[in-house]
Formats: C-alpha cells, structure tokens, sequence
C-alpha cells in the first residue's frame, strides 16, 4: 500500500507523522506523477481556495477525479473536505475550484473565524466507544449527504463532522492534531 499526502499547501506534515508513528511510508504529492504511484491519498487541512488552484495549476483535478473513490481510496480533512464535496455552499459559481466528488453540501467557515475554533469530544461509533477528540479550525460543515453517504459523526446539536462515500473519506475536523491515529487507521482500511 502506498500512501500519498497532498502536499501542495496546508498541514500535510502532520498527516505523514501520524502515519509513520503507525509504520507506514508515505509520499508528498506534488506533481501528477505522484499520484500515479499511491493507492490512497489524504488531502489536509489548509486553505480550501488555495489548494483548489494549485490543484488546477499542476493538473491534478482530472487525475484525482478519475480514480476517487475506485482505485485511490481519499480522505479529505477540514480543507480537504470542502475539496471533495460535490456542492459547497457559501461560494460564487466557479469561485472555488474542486474535486467535486463526494455527494455532499459543505459550508465552508460553518462556525467562524479563528478566534471562532474549539474542540469538541466525537462519538464516532466505527472507531470504538471512546470519544475522539475533534480538533474544528475555521471548520466546514457537512450541511447535506446524498444516499450513498453514510454519516460517521456528528456534534451534540446534530452538524455532520464525518462522512464516508465508499472508498472517499471527508472530516471537518483535525485527526493529525490529536495524537490519536484511530481515523488514520480507519482511512488505511478502506
């Protein structure tokens, strides 16, 4: 299994320390080329706009899109998975480029600024019964899932924080941030 961690902008690091602290090697994405070789792909936390242009600048949208889901498992974290939804909210026609993947409406900055981020513990019953710490930075949130979208978590007042659609993987929150690589192992099985 090879592991790719989009690496264009945002807290890629973080992901690649996590899944080597549980003995896999992982890849910086950068280049089509890249992609070629992996298997599954992370797309981080960062700045949604940001890494959907250097996506589009490097080419790497339609290569993405062709494998999603079917031969590269991909998990999208907070940025990652505005990136992948089908729908995003709160944004202009063509303002924001992305993969458009998982049949999913997002809202992105759902809860505000950064003075606005907090942490909040998660049932997430396909990990187990102890909560997951959820780590929201400036965070999406999943306002809508399609029928082939299972809901995995989701706060107390009912806002969906984590989806699965197949192989396709979306958090609002940070996994990387908090030590516990439970959502990592869980991405590695798909």
């Amino acid at each position: 299994m090879t592991v790719g961690v989009l690496a264009l902008q945002g807290d890629f690091r973080e992901h690649i320390e996590v899944l080597r602290g549980i003995g896999v090697s992982a890849l910086e994405v950068r280049l089509p080329k890249h992609l070629e070789v992996v298997d599954r792909l992370i797309i981080p936390g960062g700045e949604s706009t940001t890494i959907g242009r250097l996506l589009t600048l490097y080419k790497m949208i339609d290569p993405i899109r062709a494998r999603a889901g079917r031969d590269l498992a991909v998990w999208g974290t907070c940025a990652g998975a505005i990136l992948l939804a089908r729908s995003v909210l709160d944004v202009k026609e063509g303002g924001q480029p992305g993969l458009e993947v998982m049949d999913m409406a997002v809202r992105r900055n759902a809860y505000g600024s950064q003075l606005d981020s907090f942490e909040q513990p998660l049932d997430m019953p396909a990990l187990g019964d102890t909560p997951l710490r959820g780590v929201f930075i400036r965070a999406p949130q999943i306002e809508s899932v399609g029928p082939s979208v299972r809901t995995l978590s989701s706060l107390p007042g009912g806002a969906i924080v984590a989806a699965q659609q197949g192989r396709m993987l979306a958090t609002t929150f940070h996994p990387e941030l908090t030590g516990d690589d439970r959502v990592h192992r869980y991405f590695l099985e798909l």
